[in-house]
Order: C-alpha cells, then structure tokens, then sequence
C-alpha cells in the first residue's frame, strides 16, 4: 500500500459514489476526507494536512469573480420568471414563422438570445421546449428535428457569455496556471481572465449558430416535410410592438456583455447591473411582481448553494488527490502518451467528453481542471485556447446520448408522443456539428484567440 494507490483508490471510489446518485459535494468532501485518514493513518499522510481546508475554503469565500455566479443566474431567473423570455421567443416566432422552417430558425435565434441573458443550460431547455414543441409537432415539424433543434440551442448558454460556465472555468484555469508555473519554479501571473475567456467565446458560439442555422436549411432542401411553415402563427404582433420586445432585452444584453468586454464593468459589477436591469425590463413590461421577485431569489439561493457546495467539496477532494501524489501519477502517464502534447490534449479531451455523460460541467470544472489542468500547461499549451475547447466539449457533453443533461431536461417536458429514441437521433447531427467545431478549434486556434488579441 502506498499514498499513490490511495489516490487512485480515492478517484475510483468518489467516481463509483457519484454513479449510485449520492450528492456530489458531500460525495467529494466525504470521500476526500475518509481517505486523508486513512493516509494518516497509515503515515503516508500528515494528520495536520486537513487543517489546510479552511484556508482553501476562506480563499474561495473571499474572490470576487464568483459573486457574479448568483448575480447572473438571479437576472437569468428575472426574465424567465417575469415572462420576457416568453415574449420574446413569441414575438421573434410571429416574424420568422410564415416562412418555411421559420420556428426552426426561431428556436435557434432565441436559444442564443437567452443563451446570452441567462446562461442556464436547463431553464433555456424547458422554456423553449414548453412554449415552442406544442407548436411544432402542430403544424407538422420533424419529431427528431424539433427535439434536436430545441436541446442544441438550449446548450448555446454553455458558450454564449455571460455564461455562467466561463465564470467558474475561468477561476479553475487561473488556479491550474498558477500551479503550473508554481512546479516550473516560475512566479505565478494570471495570463487569462473571465473577460478574455469572455471575448475568446464569442466566435465560437456565432460559428455553432451559423452551423445550426445551416443544418435547418438543409432539411429545408432535404425534406421539405419536416419543416412547415405557420399558416395561423398565434399571436399576433405589430411590428412596432414586436421590436420593442426584441430591442429591449437585445440592449440589455449588449450593455451587460459590452461593459464587461470594453473594460468598462468586471464580470461582478457587469452582472450586478445586469440583475437591476432585468428587474427594471420587467417593470417597464409590467410583468413584475413580488412573487416574481421571491421565487427568483429562493432559486438562486438554491441554485448558488448547490454550486459553491460542489466547489468546495471539489477544492477538498483536490487538496487530498495531490497530497497522496495524485498528480505525480498522472503527470507520468500523460507525459507516456504518444503523440507530445497533441497526444496529451486529446487524452484529457476525451477524458472529459467521456465524464460529460456522467458527471454535470460543475463538477467537471472544479475536480478535474484542478488536477490535469497544470499537467497541461507546463507544456506550453495556450490557457485561453484551452480554456474553449473545454467550454465547447462540455456543451458537447450536455447533448450526446444517452445521458447528455439537456436530453434529461427535454424529456421531463416532451408528451409522450416523442419516444426517446426520437430524441437520441434528432440531437446527433447537431453533436456531429459540436464536435466538427470543436476539430476547427483545435486546428485554428485563431478562432478563440483572433477577438480577445485584437479587444485586448
């Protein structure tokens, strides 16, 4: 027995826990802290090593970046909760559902609006699901494709900022640069921020609409069947109503997004603005009210809590992994791959696709960043690059079969009319199209890199 073997053991057990459902956080913590007293026990580890936890937890406590986590995810809630979302996909279908596959192109262009507003993945999925699937199977769409167009675009928030998945990976990137330069012997800088991740995403997110965009025109030219246009579209809006639903969350997200890019907000202050402002649309709207206000508080509270519960389970179960040399084994193995860095890269890419279909993006971001992160980036691997193809793999994740997050959203909401299978193949080319750019990511890394060199 030896302390590697426990942290091996370690993983193994926490990865068989979090399989059987039991609660991430506590999973990681209480897992984390039952092998550092077997270590101790066994003398491969210092009893006095746990009294480092409250030190990694008060660091936690005291960055400012993650205020911003709740503050985002509180106006996200406002302008779901407040209807605005509704509207807003309402109006953007009264303007595009005449023409043929119109909803489709609806769907996606909302999806990457409320991608941009609300950054979470699961109320985007079940907000479109439940306003726009009625509608579509209605009037004749494509089971398959209605599902797969609804659980892609509802992902859009995993890589469209303000995303609340940039936020937290861009913490777990800074943490994982500074060790790397830490076990090189080099002073530790902060070469990427939220703001560049931020700008480093946009491409990407524009380059999957456009992709998604042109996956809808060719099942138009394709089966012209399976995308029907809206004879009787619902609602009806006159165009200067329409806009007036369309400009005012546009504008929103412009001054939310544009004050953190310009350098004008931080990412906190920037998404402080964005929850007054969200509350300030839906007075304007007069959509608000003090139950509107109290559920959204009460889910963010939950939402937040689960969050930063994960991320301090993580940030224990990381501190024991290395103590028990975790990271020396790992660091042999992934430096034995053939291939150099390529070879390494795409190791931990699959490592994470594979995690995606088990494990959520939390606690992807908090438990394996930490550990394989610095492995990589002592080989010279561009962090900002890194840091996207890990956004757009773990959207990649959110949709593959069979147990992609959205797929578990989508299905709570679809009638009974769309089996599951109907799901698996309709999300299948739109992973075919997560994955292919995700390959031109890797092969042009100008794609993450081109806006924040020329922003910054």
């Amino acid at each position: 027995m030896t302390a590697q073997i426990l942290s091996i053991c370690m993983f193994a057990t926490t990865f068989i826990f979090l399989l059987f459902g039991f609660p991430v956080a506590f999973t990681l913590a209480g897992t984390a802290i039952l092998f550092a007293l077997t270590a101790s026990f066994f003398d491969f580890l210092s009893p006095d090593f746990l009294a480092l936890i409250p030190s990694k937890i008060f660091g936690t406590m005291t960055n400012e970046l993650l205020v911003a986590v709740p503050l985002f995810i509180f106006m996200g809630l406002i302008l779901e909760k407040s209807k605005i979302a509704e509207e807003l996909l309402e109006a953007t279908a009264s303007l595009f559902g005449k023409f043929k596959g119109g909803l489709g192109f609806t769907v996606i262009i909302v999806g990457a609006l409320l991608a941009a507003s609300t950054g979470i993945v699961g109320a985007t999925v079940v907000t479109m699901g439940l306003l726009t699937l009625p509608t579509m199977l209605k009037w004749g769409y494509d089971k398959k494709l209605a599902s797969g167009l609804i659980c892609a675009s509802g992902t859009l928030g995993q890589i469209i900022p303000p995303s609340i998945v940039l936020i937290l990976l861009s913490d777990a990137l800074q943490g994982a640069y500074s060790q790397s330069q830490l076990l090189q012997g080099k002073i530790p800088s902060n070469p990427i921020s939220t703001i560049d991740l931020f700008a480093g995403a946009i491409l990407p997110g524009i380059l999957l609409v456009i992709f998604y965009c042109l996956w809808q025109l060719i099942m138009i030219y394709l089966k012209p069947q399976s995308s029907p246009a809206l004879i009787n579209r619902g609602k009806k809006y006159s165009i200067k109503k329409t806009l007036s639903i369309i400009f005012l969350p546009i504008i929103l997200i412009i001054l939310v997004l544009g004050s953190i890019l310009m350098g004008v907000a931080t990412p906190t202050e920037a998404a402080s603005f964005g929850a007054v402002g969200a509350i300030v649309l839906s007075f304007i709207k007069k959509n608000f009210s003090s139950k509107v206000l109290s559920e959204s508080i009460l889910d963010t509270t939950k939402i937040s809590s689960m969050i930063f519960l994960i991320l301090i389970g993580a940030k224990i179960f990381s501190l024991v992994f290395i103590g028990l040399e975790g990271r020396e084994i790992l660091t042999s193995f992934i430096n034995q791959i053939p291939g150099g860095i390529i070879g390494a890269m795409l190791f931990v890419m699959i490592l994470i696709f594979v995690l995606g279909f088990f494990l959520d993006f939390i606690q992807i971001v908090f438990t394996i960043i930490p550990i394989v992160g610095p492995i990589l980036l002592q080989m010279d691997i561009n962090p900002l690059w890194f840091g996207i193809m890990i956004a757009v793999n773990l959207q990649t994740s959110f949709l593959t079969p069979p147990f992609g997050f959205a797929l578990f959203y989508f299905r709570g909401i679809a009638p009974i009319s769309i089996k599951t299978i109907d799901i698996y193949k309709g999300v299948l080319p739109f992973v075919i199209i997560q994955i292919i750019v995700l390959l031109l990511i890797a092969a042009f890394p100008e794609i993450a890199l081109w806006l924040p060199e020329k922003l910054y």
